[in-house]
């Protein structure tokens, strides 16, 4: 049975049929409904008028469905929004919003979950634990007061069979802009073939995948501020291909970047000069859904030599051993002038061998490789260091850990740069060791050439991997790179508009006393409130509506009594608006009754932390950090050298705390990189 005969049966057993509307058109500019007024009125018009009551509940929290109709495909899609309120909620603070700079928001009163499951959950009753899970193809939370964040979208690349990730983030724009939402923040960490978006987006289009629909940047992690992010943007974005093609002659990967990007220059109707001018022309090609190529072009073929291109031509499954050597870790480390001590480079030696191994192991015991973005993950979960990680993986290369070979080459299939491992002695044929040099010599297959246009994406990430994440001597580069992947945290804002209709509109703030001011309102002063009122209310009236909007809104105004309007203390409140008040401004209410004393007070929570991290972060950006056990202020533990979370000392005392209780070391070694001194030496 089909999934929508499914649903309609469903119904029939309940003896009402459900509401149906278009999935491409549903909350377009008046369908299925106008809204005119704030986030909080029209959720519960929206529901009333487009939702369906379910006949179970999660956690005693009301759920409706909107039955949605793929028009090409026949599918009928549910929409589930559920209804959170923070008094009955195991969670009524809200972390994405102290991770995104609104933990001084003040705690809403309810929070509107809305949900499209995974194709195989449409027909199936929604579980306890749905909130908690990553695999809808759509979850979006928003605030009553109309700011939210999008936790989850996953398209074909996701896990869903029928939806693209672009089908589901239009109908997720529409529906915040028909419900008049004010701003809405999105974790970025979509990954396509290994490839960070935001990255790959960041260069070709200057915005990350969001930004098509709007969103920018809002918070980096790591101290990363808007205007480092743009310069980031900026100096990936020019990187000429000439330049790379010169910066690449010494590397083994030479001929296939050479290759590449003299195969698109020849397709290309324009001229390619920067690397933004290439993957900008490559993503289009994507998009188009050209054919693969089945048989290499003439531009290939004239830049490979001629055997090579015999051996291509005639697809023959011919390779060449040549002498390869591999050198011990040792004297790697200790020839790299590292300002890593050894000790630190051989641990992250060891935890990508444990990776290696693990992966090997879990496939059987045959050699598959993982991509760097993989092994990087990996090694993640036990060194918070990625500036040590990303040092490590650049260097090992044939490398002997202990009693493993790590060796790093371009998957032929997939043409990713992948790292493999093997025992020293075992399916390792005629293993040479030269005592004097300190080398292991041992036979490698030649890898077979680069065949540019078969695949697209795979050209893409050949470069993203090979390029962008092992650029060769350029610690600019590098760093450029860190703070774009660093940057996760962005947001769309929907700007107040005093629309031409009758309704009078006006953002209003209430004010609480002087010594509330003073001690509350440390962490920064929430937004104002949207409302709407009628051209014949009278200033008394006004009041009131202020009044309910806040006590429906938050939850520590649950009591709150508005006493006078700042700036119009002598009219009176029988005065009618339209006249007196210009509509589209911001208000100002005196207030009494505000509950300060409440435990749901800030989305961030009841604590009084404070973050004072070298890296400038000053507010919680979501990393891990670690409180100093004197002065209890926190900082992240990739800055201070800290690599596994897991292993933390029990006592751990921040360096300003150990200057004041003893005199400081003449040598004190660094484990980060000196961001302004690197930027001075650079001009970046």
């Amino acid at each position: 049975m089909s999934n929508s005969k499914q649903i309609l049966e469903s119904f029939k057993k309940r003896k009402r049929m459900p509401k149906l509307y278009n999935f491409h058109t549903f909350a377009d500019p008046g369908c299925p409904i106008a809204l005119s007024g704030p986030f909080r009125d029209n959720i519960q018009q929206f529901l009333q008028q487009c939702g369906e009551v379910e006949d179970y509940n999660i956690d005693g929290m009301p759920i409706w469905c909107t039955f949605l109709v793929h028009e090409t495909k026949g599918l009928v899609i549910p929409l589930y929004t559920i209804e959170e309120t923070a008094k009955n909620s195991f969670q009524p603070y809200c972390d994405q919003c102290r991770c995104t700079g609104w933990s001084h928001h003040f705690v809403t009163r309810r929070k509107y979950h809305m949900i499209i499951p995974v194709d195989d959950e449409w027909t199936k009753p929604l579980n306890d634990g749905t909130f908690d899970m990553h695999t809808h193809l759509l979850h979006g939370l928003i605030h009553c007061n109309g700011f939210g964040h999008l936790l989850c979208i996953n398209g074909m690349e996701g896990g869903s069979k029928f939806l693209y990730g672009k089908e589901i983030m239009d109908l997720w724009d529409r529906i915040c802009t028909n419900l008049h939402t004010r701003k809405i923040t999105v974790e970025d960490v979509s990954v396509k073939r290994g490839m960070d978006l935001r990255l790959l987006h960041g260069i070709a289009y200057g915005r990350p995948w969001f930004g098509r629909w709007g969103y920018k940047f809002c918070q980096g992690s790591f101290g990363v501020t808007g205007e480092k992010y743009e310069r980031a943007i900026e100096l990936l974005s020019s990187l000429g291909l000439d330049q790379i093609i010169q910066d690449f002659c010494s590397s083994k990967l030479y001929s296939d970047v050479k290759r590449i990007i003299y195969y698109y220059r020849d397709t290309s109707e324009s001229e390619l000069v920067t690397i933004r001018d290439l993957f900008h022309f490559m993503l289009s090609l994507k998009s188009r859904g050209l054919p693969a190529r089945r048989s290499p072009p003439n531009s290939v073929l004239s830049i490979c030599s001629r055997s090579s291109a015999r051996k291509i031509v005639q697809n023959k499954n011919v390779s060449k051993r040549k002498n390869g050597r591999c050198k011990n870790f040792t004297t790697l480390a200790s020839n790299l002038d590292s300002r890593w001590p050894m000790k630190r480079m051989q641990y992250v030696a060891e935890v990508v061998v444990d990776a290696l191994k693990e992966k090997k192991a879990a496939n059987g015991g045959h050699n598959c490789g993982m991509s760097r973005q993989e092994v990087r993950d990996a090694a993640r979960m036990r060194i918070g260091d990625t500036g040590l990680i990303d040092y490590m993986l650049k260097s090992m290369n044939n490398v002997i850990v202990g009693r493993y070979i790590v060796c790093r080459d371009v998957n032929p299939q997939t043409r990713v740069l992948e790292y493999t491992i093997e025992e020293v002695g075992h399916n390792v044929a005629s293993v040479q060791v030269d005592q004097e040099l300190d080398l292991v010599v041992l036979p490698q297959d030649q890898p077979q050439a680069i065949i540019p246009g078969i695949d697209v994406y795979s050209d893409i990430a050949y470069l993203y991997n090979n390029v962008l994440l092992e650029y060769q001597n350029s610690e600019w580069v590098d760093l450029a790179v860190e703070r774009v992947i660093d940057s996760k945290q962005f947001v769309k804002e929907w700007l107040f508009i005093d629309e031409p209709d009758q309704l009078l509109r006006f953002i209003c703030r209430v004010i609480p006393s002087l010594s509330d001011l003073e001690t509350e309102f440390t962490r920064g002063y929430p937004s104002g409130e949207h409302i709407a009122v009628p051209l014949h209310l009278t200033l008394g009236e006004l009041k009131e509506v202020v009044q309910h909007a806040m006590r429906d809104t938050y939850y520590i105004m649950e009591r709150i009594v508005v006493t006078e309007i700042c700036g119009l203390e002598g009219v009176e409140d029988g005065e009618v608006l339209f006249g007196t008040v210009e509509s589209g401004t911001e208000l100002c209410f005196r207030a009494l009754g505000i509950d300060f004393d409440s435990e749901l007070k800030y989305e961030g929570g009841a604590d009084n932390w404070t973050v004072n991290c070298k890296c400038g972060t000053r507010d919680d950006d979501g990393e891990k950090m670690v409180a100093c056990d004197i002065c209890e202020v926190w900082q992240h533990t990739r800055c201070i050298g800290i690599d596994d979370y897991n292993t933390m000392p029990p006592l751990f005392v921040c360096d300003s705390c150990c200057a004041a209780l003893a005199p400081p070391r003449t040598i004190q070694p660094s484990f980060e990189y000196d961001f302004e001194s690197l930027e001075a030496c650079y001009n970046y």
